[in-house]
């Protein structure tokens, strides 16, 4: 998991006293309703509730009896929209702190496209395609397209990441997120959003459930969770009938909290709680889901595709190795290297610097106190280098520095020959290194792949998932980076078309696919793929197509993503199976202690031996209660997950949550009913 994680604590105080607050809201019928399950409970505590006051007031019945267990019935209500409300609460404290990224900004909106002129205004006045100028240490307004400039920007306000990024214009680094803060340079940004409608302000509303949907797996199981509550209510209704054919005194308040024990309140009370904490959970890492649909999808995805820059890779080529020519030591190329690559800010020309000094100890202060002319990089000569006295240090392109140094390919030592060759069949860039006229060497660049990349991919293959890396390269230079990250297959010289052309075929094959993107050459297959996760750092377009948001911009987190997804299938799951079988142990403990007076015969299956029928449904409510709260923790935190398969898996939540569920309710209702009784409760 990303060590980025933000930490809020499982039950901040914060949090929960506003969950508290939040619970008690959700007790008006017309939100309890679309969960049936907790709704008839709240209809039946109020029926309950109206007896006890009616025997208070008539001073006939047992108000006690019916008092305590419509004060249960009650705290079984709250304790399961609490679970929703607090759940709510973790993730609207995000966007708190997304909120606070927003202030009362100024723009300077240009008076013309291609001027300086600008006139101050507030952000909220900004309309869709004005053109703004953003200067250094300015925030910016708004989120918004670059039209012209290159720039360094601070976008830890969103992402949390403290490196700043560099945005320009005329590329897939072209989008600007309102709210972040030039650090160098300008820019002239084209605003492509409406007030109120930006990135942030569609990240607060998401994070705060404004748009929040059930999932087709949380409907199929709501449908299931009403179906078992339509057929406990005919059952006790029967139920009813028999008594009274038998002659056992069977009241409506015990009636209506046999009908709350045998219902399935467990999970009815956990299941919402359980697809917010996932999202939440997403939300921790700064990944932002555009719809619970794509959480869930997450959690079945088949196939996986990664771009390969930026995702498999750092994106920039860097050197891993020096060359020498037969007859130069490797101490003389690293310093002539380093000394040609201390004025290049290139990611190569600073990769080079850096391996001179971890490799040979080199140190970048080679040049101090010596008169030394640079050479900048230039598209025409392609070479770059530095001047020092009579020495003439030269770096780049082979052919390029084959002219400088008066030598074409057939007059070039064999080794410098040997050296160009082995890089380029391994999809690497060679380049040259000469000094006044002499071969010294080659470097070697070469797509780096991330640390532990291979064993994140190998942790995926185990999950049944295969991975497919996608790139613009050559076959060449695909195939061997693709063999040193360990995927599974790889797509080169990939086009948009290809891409959702591939997409579309494993769809119709019956697999779910992901895609991570950040270009606008991704947006269509983000818009395919069953979960597209686009980098925030990406263009509009990209942010637009899919339905997650990574604010770190790292693809590798589609490993987590996957994860989550298949850790609330789980958690949803196990705490179903927990739940039924947690109400057929109920079903041994009240049954027989109802009608063990009129048929002895049920004695045999009065195993727990409770003090009373009183007692018996009294002990029953209570733990009915008590369970929702006990799980709280387990279905905002969720099942943790194990890569294993869908047997193993079946098999270790009927033996944990199965079994699990079958003996805490023989424990702990036996346990409630020795209190009852010790304390004259009944």
């Amino acid at each position: 998991m990303s060590s980025k994680a933000k930490s809020i604590s499982l039950f901040d105080g914060a949090i929960l006293a506003q969950a508290l607050k939040g619970s008690i809201f959700k007790l008006d019928p017309r939100q309890l309703v679309r969960n049936p399950v907790i709704f008839v409970t709240e209809v039946v505590a109020a029926v309950v509730t109206l007896l006890w006051v009616r025997d208070l007031l008539s001073g006939s019945g047992t108000p006690l009896f019916s008092g305590q267990i419509a004060a249960w019935l009650w705290f079984t209500v709250i304790f399961a929209t609490f679970s929703e409300a607090i759940a709510e609460g973790r993730g609207k404290a995000q966007a708190d702190s997304l909120k606070r990224t927003k202030s009362d900004l100024v723009a300077k909106r240009l008076k013309a496209a291609n001027g300086t002129d600008y006139e101050a205004i507030p952000a909220t006045s900004l309309k869709l395609g004005d053109i703004i100028l953003v200067e250094a240490g300015d925030l910016i307004p708004g989120d918004g397209e670059i039209i012209e400039g290159v720039a360094s920007v601070n976008e830890s306000a969103i992402t949390g990441e403290s490196a700043p990024v560099i945005r320009e214009s005329g590329g897939d680094r072209s989008a600007v997120t309102g709210g972040t803060q030039l650090l160098s340079d300008w820019l002239k940004i084209r605003i492509t959003t409406k007030p109120g409608e930006t990135f942030v302000d569609r990240m607060i509303a998401l994070i705060e459930g404004a748009e929040r949907q059930k999932t087709p797996n949380e409907i199929a199981l709501s449908i299931l969770l009403s179906g078992l509550t339509l057929v406990f209510l005919i059952a006790v209704v029967t139920l009813s009938g028999l008594a009274a054919y038998s002659g056992t005194i069977m009241t409506v308040t015990v009636l209506a909290a046999l009908l709350v024990t045998l219902i399935p309140t467990t999970i009815g009370g956990l299941l919402s709680a359980i697809g917010i904490a996932g999202m939440d959970r997403l939300i921790r890492f700064n990944v932002i889901a555009t719809s619970g649909r794509a959480v869930e999808a997450a959690g079945d995805v088949d196939t996986l595709l990664l771009d390969k820059t930026g995702t498999i890779t750092f994106g920039n080529r860097m050197a891993t190795e020096f060359i020498p020519v037969d007859g130069i030591a490797e101490d003389e190329l690293a310093n002539a290297a380093l000394q040609a690559s201390l004025s290049d800010e290139t990611a190569e020309g600073r990769s080079i610097v850096a391996l001179a000094q971890a490799d040979y100890g080199l140190s970048d202060n080679v040049l101090k106190g010596k008169e030394a002319s640079f050479i900048p990089f230039a598209a025409q000569t392609r070479i770059s280098g530095v001047d020092i006295g009579s020495r003439q240090i030269r770096k780049g392109a082979v052919d390029a520095i084959l002219k400088f140094a008066g030598l074409s390919k057939e007059t070039a030592p064999q080794s410098f020959q040997k050296a160009v060759d082995s890089i380029a069949r391994t999809g690497g860039t060679p380049l040259g290194v000469a000094e006044n006229g002499r071969l010294l060497g080659v470097i070697h660049l070469k797509d780096v792949v991330k640390p532990d990349i291979k064993e994140r991919f190998a942790a995926l293959r185990a999950m049944g998932i295969k991975t497919v890396m996608v790139t613009g390269d050559n076959p060449v230079t695909a195939a061997a980076i693709a063999s040193e990250a360990g995927v599974d297959d790889f797509m080169a010289e990939a086009t948009p078309e290809q891409k959702l052309a591939y997409i579309r075929k494993e769809q119709e094959g019956g697999r779910l696919i992901a895609m991570c993107g950040d270009g606008t050459n991704d947006a269509p297959a983000l818009a395919q793929a069953d979960v597209g996760v686009a980098m925030q750092s990406g263009t509009q377009a990209a942010r637009e197509a899919g339905n997650m948001v990574d604010l770190d911009s790292s693809p590798t987190k589609l490993i987590e993503i996957v994860e989550i997804g298949k850790q609330i299938l789980m958690t949803r799951g196990s705490l179903t199976t927990f739940s039924i079988a947690n109400d057929v142990a109920k079903y041994f403990a009240i049954i027989p202690a109802l009608f063990v007076a009129t048929y002895p015969q049920l004695t045999a299956l009065n195993i727990m031996g409770l003090h009373s029928p009183q007692s018996a449904i009294l002990s029953a409510v209570i733990f009915n209660a008590l369970i929702i709260i006990a799980l709280i923790p387990l279905a905002l935190k969720g099942v943790p997950y194990r890569p294993v398969g869908a047997s193993a898996l079946l098999r270790r939540n009927l033996l944990v949550y199965g079994l699990g569920g079958l003996a805490v309710p023989f424990i702990g209702i036996k346990a409630i009913d020795l209190i009852v009784a010790a304390l004259h409760l009944v």
